[in-house]
C-alpha cells in the first residue's frame, strides 16, 4: 500500500488556502487594532481570541455535521465551496474599513469592522473541519502521518506566499514614512488564492471516489498485514486506556499551542518593540521558520512511520520550548536582532513539523472512520481553546510585565505539553519497518 501523493497534494489545496489566510490574520490584524483603531494590546488580544471562541463552536459542529452529510460531491466539498466564497467576500471588507477609518476616524467604522471581522471568522470556522478531515478520509490509516505531511507542506507553501508576497509589497522601502500602511492589496492576493485552489479542489478531486478506495486499500492491506492500532470500533465505546490517551493528548495540544501561538500572534509587535523590525523584516524571520517546517514535513512523517508518532512529537515538543528558550537569551544578549535567531527560527520549523505532521493522526487514529470530522473537530476544540487563552495572556504579559517574557511564556508552556505527552499510550501506528527505497513508500 503506497500513498498517492498527487491525490494528497490536490485535497491540500484547502489547507494551503486556510493557512495563507491565517498567516495574514495573526501577522496584520493585530497592527490594524492597535495601529489603524488605537485599540489597546490588552483588548486587541481578546478581539484576536475571539476566532478562536468562535472555532471552539463551529469546528466540532461542522465537523460532525460533515460526518453526517450526504451528497454528490461529498460529505466535506460542500462546506468548502460554499464556506471559501463567503470568507473571500468578506475578507475584501476589512481593509477598506481599515483605509476608511484612517482618513475619517468614526465609531460607526469601528463597529462595521468588527462586524465584519466577525463574518469572515464565522465563514472560516464552517469549513476548516471538513477540509481537514479531508485527508484522513482519502489515506489509510498507516499512511495518515505520511499524507499529513504533505498537508502540512501544502499549507507551510500557503504561509510563504503569504510572507513572500507582504515582504515585496511592504519592504522598509515602501513603507518608510507613511503614516496609514494600505492591506487592501495583499488582502485582494490572499482572497484570490482562495478561490484558486477551491477550483482545484472542486475540478480535481473526486471525493466519494477517493474514499471508497481508500477503504478497499485499508481493508486489503489490513488482512494481509500485522498491523497495529488503537482505533475504535464504529459500534464500541472508547475503551477506557485510549480514553486517557486522548485526554492527554489533547492536553498536549493545548499547551503547545499556548506556547506556539502566543509568540506567532505577537511577533510582529514584540519584533518592532524590541528590535526595531518593520513588518517586512518580521515576515521575512517568520518565513525562516516556516521553510524549517517545509523542508522537514516529509522526513519527519517518514521518520514517524519508522519510529512513531509519540516519539517525533516528543521530540519536536522538546526542540520547540529549547528554542524558545534560547531566544529570550539572545534577546538578552543581543539589543538588536542577530544572525543567531535566524537559526532558531529555522529549527523552530522543524520542531513544528515534528508535533504538527504526527498530532492530528493520533486523534484520528483512536476513532472509527464514520467519526473523522467529530474527532478532527475535537482535536481543534483543543487547539483553538489554546489559542482563546494565548493571545490575551500573552498581550496582558507584554503590556504589564515585559515584551521580554513573551519567549519564557512561550517556553514554559510546552514544557508542559512535553510532561502531557509522557503519558499518551495509544494513537501510535507502527508500520513493519522497510529498507532501502521502499522506505519512502510514496506513488503517484
Amino acid at each position: 500500500m503506497k500513498l498517492n501523493v498527487k491525490n494528497t497534494v490536490l485535497i491540500g489545496f484547502s489547507f494551503l488556502a486556510i493557512s495563507s489566510f491565517w498567516q495574514m490574520y495573526d501577522s496584520l490584524i493585530p497592527k490594524i487594532l492597535t495601529g489603524t483603531f488605537n485599540i489597546s494590546k490588552t483588548y486587541s488580544g481578546i478581539i484576536m481570541a475571539s476566532d478562536n471562541v468562535l472555532a471552539l463552536l463551529l469546528l466540532p459542529l461542522f465537523g460532525t455535521l460533515s460526518d453526517k452529510t450526504k451528497s454528490p460531491l461529498g460529505r466535506r466539498k460542500p462546506y468548502i465551496l460554499v464556506g471559501t466564497i463567503i470568507s473571500a467576500v468578506l475578507m475584501i471588507g476589512l481593509p477598506i474599513l481599515d483605509n476608511s477609518y484612517f482618513e475619517s476616524p468614526s465609531s460607526t467604522k469601528v463597529l462595521l469592522f468588527i462586524i465584519n471581522l466577525a463574518l469572515l471568522l464565522i465563514a472560516m470556522g464552517t469549513f476548516r473541519s471538513p477540509a481537514v478531515a479531508l485527508m484522513p478520509d482519502i489515506t489509510p490509516k498507516p499512511l495518515r502521518s505520511k499524507g499529513n505531511a504533505i498537508i502540512n507542506l501544502m499549507g507551510a507553501v500557503g504561509g510563504v506566499i503569504y510572507l513572500i508576497i507582504t515582504s515585496v509589497l511592504y519592504s522598509n522601502s515602501r513603507t518608510e514614512g507613511l503614516e496609514h500602511i494600505n492591506y487592501l492589496p495583499i488582502f485582494t492576493i490572499i482572497a484570490g488564492i482562495m478561490l484558486i485552489s477551491l477550483l482545484i479542489l472542486l475540478l480535481f478531486v473526486n471525493e466519494p471516489k477517493l474514499v471508497r478506495l481508500r477503504q478497499r486499500n485499508e481493508d486489503r492491506y489490513n488482512s494481509r498485514n500485522s498491523y497495529i492500532h488503537s482505533t475504535a470500533e464504529d459500534n464500541r465505546p472508547m475503551q477506557k486506556e485510549v480514553r486517557k490517551s486522548l485526554i492527554f493528548l489533547l492536553l498536549s495540544v493545548s499547551f503547545w499551542f499556548i506556547g506556539y501561538n502566543g509568540v506567532n500572534t505577537w511577533f510582529t509587535v514584540y519584533a518592532e518593540e524590541v528590535w526595531g523590525m518593520r513588518v517586512g523584516q518580521a515576515s521575512t524571520c517568520l518565513t525562516v521558520a516556516t521553510v524549517g517546517a517545509i523542508v522537514s514535513y516529509i522526513p519527519v512523517g517518514i521518520v514517524a512511520s519508522r519510529l512513531g508518532r509519540r516519539k517525533t512529537i516528543k521530540f519536536g515538543v522538546l526542540l520547540l520550548s529549547l528554542c524558545f528558550f534560547g531566544a529570550f537569551l539572545c534577546t538578552l544578549i543581543f539589543s538588536r536582532f542577530n544572525f543567531i535567531l535566524l537559526i532558531l527560527f529555522f529549527l523552530v520549523g522543524l520542531a513544528w513539523a515534528s508535533i504538527n505532521v504526527n498530532s492530528l493522526p493520533m486523534v484520528v487514529e483512536m476513532c472509527s472512520g464514520a467519526k473523522v470530522g467529530k474527532f478532527t473537530g475535537l482535536y481543534y476544540t483543543f487547539s483553538m481553546s489554546a489559542q482563546i487563552i494565548t493571545p490575551i495572556l500573552a498581550g496582558w504579559i507584554l503590556e504589564n510585565i515585559s515584551y521580554k517574557a513573551l519567549f519564557p511564556y512561550a517556553a514554559t508552556a510546552v514544557s508542559i505539553a512535553f510532561i502531557t505527552m509522557s503519558f499518551v499510550k495509544h494513537g501510535d501506528n507502527k508500520i513493519i519497518a522497510k529498507t532501502g527505497l521502499d522506505a519512502f513508500d510514496l506513488d503517484d
